[in-house]
């Protein structure tokens, strides 16, 4: 299938200029989050209590009470930073980077193993962008919000497809992407509708 030719102006060889990275959304990494703020607590309360005056009751049960555990409450404060740091930095290890020469998706298999795979520009035959959802406030409300009505889908050139992990700004997401298929003439089925409110985003302003 002929791709459609690109509008006047638009360059062929258009990349985007930086790396650009998209996370995954918020709700997905509160658990982790929550859990690094816990472990972050725990930490504080036995760092106070080892240096609290030896009649204190938190004295007693942190430093005195150490004799009767199997571990120590320092090497439970170390292993719950630890856990907590590495459980936050997986879940950034997440989600989608756009490339000046490709793009870059990042997902989690099971036992937290990751998956990273690329696909360089030339490799994506057709971009399926879902349109965004209209709210209360308008397109403008779910741009900020970054909701789309579903997650965007990649037609490569071997025939088969794929699907972008979700993240937490999918507008803006999708506008980056649509800006580099109407300048590299990729063929977009859908589209989140927010091109013509950005007017033409290859040309500087003034």
């Amino acid at each position: 299938m002929a791709r459609p030719s690109r509008p006047p102006g638009f360059d062929m060889t258009y990349r985007p200029e930086k790396r650009i990275a998209f996370g995954p959304p918020l709700k997905e990494r509160i658990p982790a989050l929550l859990y690094f703020a816990f472990a972050i607590a725990v930490t504080a309360v036995i760092l106070y209590g080892q240096n609290a005056p030896s009649s204190s009751r938190i004295f007693q049960y942190v430093v005195e009470g150490d004799r009767h555990r199997l571990v120590s409450s320092s090497v439970c404060a170390i292993i719950l930073c630890v856990s907590a740091l590495a459980a936050v930095l997986r879940e950034q290890m997440r989600g989608v980077v756009v490339h000046p020469d490709g793009i870059e998706l990042r997902e989690l298999l099971g036992f937290g193993l990751p998956r990273v795979r690329r696909f360089a520009w030339s490799q994506i035959d057709r971009m399926s962008v879902p349109p965004a959802r209209a709210g209360a406030g308008g397109a403008g409300a779910d741009r900020e919000e970054g909701k789309l009505s579903g997650n965007i889908r990649l037609d490569l050139w071997d025939g088969s497809r794929t699907w972008l992990p979700d993240v937490g700004d999918k507008i803006a997401l999708s506008v980056v992407l649509e800006r580099v298929a109407l300048a590299r003439a990729i063929p977009i089925e859908g589209g989140s509708g927010l091109m013509d409110d950005l007017g033409n985003p290859l040309q500087d302003d003034g």
